[in-house]
């Protein structure tokens, strides 16, 4: 519902913090669906997110954080191909797998 009323304005780039957070799961592929619609579409959007199979399916550019600093950041294929840092590759290989 958030994402509707958000989107009534016509946004330029739409934020989301943490879209599918305490969604039932069949709701979780439901809000990626409607979020790679918006994307199709033309939507410039900026994600913080955990999903990162999503990420790696959709994303232009990942920044991935750990204490308040970027730790690593890259185009989808180079961030997830060669992870520089220990937190990411462990992020990234218990979301994605």
């Amino acid at each position: 519902m958030a994402i509707a009323r958000s989107l009534c304005i016509t946004p330029r780039i739409t934020l989301f913090d943490e879209p599918t957070s305490a969604l039932a799961p069949e709701m979780i592929k439901e809000v990626l669906n409607t979020m790679i619609e918006l994307a199709e579409e033309g939507m410039a959007m900026l994600c913080v997110t955990h999903e990162m199979g999503f990420t790696r399916q959709v994303a232009h550019w990942v920044i991935f954080m750990d204490q308040c600093q970027i730790a690593e950041e890259n185009e989808p294929e180079e961030f997830f191909d060669s992870l520089q840092s220990v937190r990411a590759f462990c992020a990234s290989s218990v979301r994605a797998g």
